[in-house]
This record gives C-alpha cells, structure tokens and sequence, in this order.
C-alpha cells in the first residue's frame, strides 16, 4: 500500500505545518479505501462536493487512471512524492489517493480570491480602454489574449521563489520579438535565487542590469492595451502572480513619457503634449536651482523691473536661497506623501488645504518669498506631468542634488549637473539595450515613435531600437488607398 497508510498522511500534515485546515476525507468505495485531502480555507467546497466526492461515490470500478480520465473536472495532474502532494494541496488542489495505488491524482477545485475589473488607478486615461489589470495572472492572461489574438502570441510559466513559489509568465509575439531580448529575460529569471518575490516591481528591481542607478530601467504598467502595442513593437512582458501591473522590456528613456492616449489622439495633439510633458519634466529639474544660481551669483541676467520684485519678495527673508528652496521643496514632498498615504478624499484635502495654509504661513513669517512658491509649485505640477510614478518620483528627487550645485557654484554647478546626468544616462541600459536610444545611438527612424508623434502612414516600420525579427508592420501605400463607392 502507498498512501492510505495514516503514516503518509501524517507525513503530507508535516510539510504542510500541522495546518488547522488540513483535512482528510476518506471515503469507502467499491471495497477500496479512499484519501481526498485538502485544505479547506483554498478550496471550491461546491465543486468539492459536487464534482468530486459526489462522483467518487457513483464510479462503478474506482482507479487513479479511471477518476483522471473521467474527473469533469478541468485541470488534473499526477503526483507521486508527499512534497508534490503537499505542493499542490497549498496551490489549493485536492489530492485523491485509493488503497493499493502508488500514484496520487490531484484536481484543481481552488477558491481564488481576486478583485473584480476596475479602471486604472495609476495611469489615467481621457480617451481609450479603461480597464485595468488585476491581482489574478490567469485573468490577467485572459485579458490579453482578449487584446491580442495573434497565433504566435506566446505565454511561457516560470516560477521563481526558493521558499514562497510565483507564477512567473513571460509573454511575447513570436515571429517579432528579438530572440537575444527573450533569452535574456528567461536566463536572469531562471538565475534568481531568492526567498521569495512580492510584486513585480521587486521582481524588476531583481532584473535590472544597474542596480545603483535613479532611474527605472522597466516599465510597469497596468493598462493592457499598453502592454499589447508594445508587444505588437517587438518588447516583452513580464506578468507575477498577485501584482496587478506588468514588467515591460527593454525599455528606453522616452517610453516613460508616452501613453495609450497619444496614439487615440490626432498627431498634432499628440505631438503637442509630448512637448509639454517634456517641458515640464524640464521646468521640474531646472526651475528651482535656476532660481538659486541666479539670486546667488547672477543677478546681472534678472531683467531689472523683475528684480526688483524679487529684491522686495526677498527682504524679510533670513536666510541664503539654497535653504529657502531646499524648505519649500521638502515641503512640498510632506505634503505630496502625505496626501497619497491618507484616504482619499482626505488626502486630496490635505494636499489642496494644506499647500494654501503653509505656502501663505511660510510667506508671512519670512521663511521664504512669494516667487519661490510660483517656482516650487510650478516644479511640482511639471513633475506630475510623467505618466509613470517612477519617473515622476526620479524626477522629483533629481532636483536636490543640482539646487545644491547651483547653490555651490552657480549656472555653472547647474551645468556640471546635467553633464554628470548625461554621462549617466549614456551608460545605462535595459536588458542590455541603450537607454537612451534612438538619440544615442542615433536612429532617425525611430524618433517618430520617443520624440514626436506622426500621421499613421509613416508608422509602417516598427522600431529598430527593439531588434524585431518581423520589422514591417503595413504597407503605407496599400493602407491609404481609398476608393469612392461609385468607382
């Protein structure tokens, strides 16, 4: 006899921690002794009883090979060691083990809890699909193939965790993902060794090829037809079980400014936007140590009816610029976490009431002037502008160091600070392609996809930068043909 002996059920109770929910029904068929064990917090107890138990009870001739033959249920596999057994029975399966039999069957009857479908939390969309990924990776690969139904969509299962297991599904488009890009993603996820992985922004911390850097070398996202047009331009994704975002790559810098939204609007919209996201992104590093350097070392550059303003702004004022800026801007990072760990609606109340009582609380006791706020805040919005939080946070913390540049020496610290930041981010890369690509290495055919955004017609080639295998993606000339009704 295998497992109807009480010894191996003690055994299977062990690894599974003497666990309160472990349960053993055992049932007596045709003259033969049937186990069912299980944990009952993970399991379905309708299809417990129903497709299971139930039908147990009405086989005329009870075997393993009969029940996995005609179980009506749909996902059934074989064990045959008391660590399969227990690995399944915490996956939330039933494991059925007959008298005289050395084979297990175990059945899928687990109770998964997830959310229902909601909108995007992170990544707001005026115009577009609305739906968001959720904490579930069987829904969430129902919902691609749902965006894409290309036959050589591919969906291939890792697990990763030494201790705590993880569904792992790197997904691609076979005959156009570069076959350098797949092999490098599955040999870093088969190289982790670690206990266990929380989401999948752990997960991309783990496969980043700097570690040091600011910057975010993957994308995440959670809007699924973000993830589908970047499959369908040659990229990969990386979906962990229990995290509702998704690991994209390779990445470059330009993608963490672009959205879904910009290929639903016209080009020149589009195109527009892009240039004031990367204005703000600018204004946010720049606009307050330029107020520093200035006020500090350059007054000559200040138009003179403005400085006087600013002299006048500046007067009840004790201390130097560098720490009037450095207070406003940990004030408004207080304020900016504050609101997003509170509820809400009350976090958006604090954020709003907060801001008006301080900025004009800081004004009137002398702590800093009235441009400084305009600089700060506008600072602030600019920062807002990325569609990533990543980024968005990156951005936000880029500008301590170069105010401190340019409290030390002027324009001049401002300028080693962006040629420091430059040298930088020519080095990095994402999954070992140029971070910084198609400025460098220069591809122009590519800028229509980072930089600027053209008519459809022009978009016939995907971008080399991802090394597709497939590049052509249409025919202009054939897609723009248009023939009147009467001809």
């Amino acid at each position: 006899m295998w497992f109807t002996k009480k010894n191996r059920v003690d055994d299977v109770a062990k690894l599974l921690a003497h666990s309160p929910d472990f349960m053993c029904r055992r049932i007596r068929c045709q003259g033969k002794i049937v186990n069912v064990l299980f944990l009952s917090n993970l399991i379905n107890h309708d299809h417990l009883q129903q497709n299971v138990l139930a039908f147990i009870h009405e086989q005329k001739h009870v075997s393993i090979d009969e029940l996995a033959r005609c179980l009506p249920i749909g996902a059934i596999r074989i064990c045959e060691t008391e660590k399969e057994m227990a690995s399944a029975i915490r996956d939330g399966w039933a494991v059925i083990s007959i008298e005289q039999e050395k084979r297990v069957l175990a059945v899928n009857i687990a109770e998964k809890v997830e959310r229902s479908l909601e909108k995007a939390e992170t990544e707001s969309l005026v115009l577009g699909p609305k739906i968001s990924f959720t904490e579930s990776i069987d829904t969430n690969i129902r919902i691609l193939r749902q965006n894409i139904t290309d036959k050589h969509l591919v969906t291939e299962k890792v697990e990763i965790g030494e201790r705590n297991k993880l569904e792992v599904r790197v997904v691609y488009i076979q005959d156009i993902a570069d076959e350098t890009n797949v092999q490098t993603v599955k040999q870093r996820l088969s190289e982790l060794r670690i206990d266990e992985v929380i989401d999948s922004s752990v997960l991309a911390q783990l496969l980043d090829d700097h570690a040091y850097t600011i910057f975010p070398q993957y994308l995440l996202t959670e809007l699924p037809d973000r993830l589908a047009y970047s499959l369908m331009k040659g990229r990969i994704g990386i979906f962990v079980d229990r995290s509702p975002t998704v690991i994209v790559c390779p990445t470059t810098f330009f993608s963490f400014f672009e959205t879904t939204e910009d290929i639903y609007l016209r080009w020149t919209m589009s195109t527009i936007l892009r240039a004031v996201r990367m204005l703000g992104i600018f204004a946010s590093i720049f606009l307050s140590p330029l107020y520093v350097a200035v006020i500090t070392y350059h007054y000559e550059v200040i138009p003179s009816a403005l400085l006087l303003t600013i002299g006048e702004s500046r007067s009840r004022v004790p201390f130097p610029p560098v720490i009037e800026a450095l207070f406003l801007e940990f004030m408004i990072e207080l304020l900016r976490e504050a609101g997003a760990r509170l509820p809400t609606k009350v976090g958006q109340t604090m954020g709003i009431v907060g801001g008006i009582v301080l900025g004009q609380a800081a004004v009137d006791a002398g702590f800093t002037s009235n441009v400084l706020i305009i600089i700060v805040a506008l600072s602030a919005l600019g920062s807002f502008t990325a569609p990533s939080y990543e980024m968005g946070a990156t951005i936000r913390i880029l500008r301590f160091p170069i105010i401190l540049l340019a409290a030390l020496w002027g324009l001049i610290g401002i300028f080693i600070g962006v040629s420091l930041l430059l040298i930088h981010l020519l080095k990095l890369t994402s999954l070992g392609r140029p971070y910084l690509s198609p400025v460098y290495p220069f591809r122009f055919a590519d800028i229509k996809y980072s930089l600027i955004r053209l008519p459809i017609k022009f978009y016939g080639e995907r971008p080399k930068t991802n090394r597709p295998k497939n590049s052509r993606r249409f025919s202009w000339r054939e897609a723009m043909k248009r023939k009147d009704l009467d001809e």
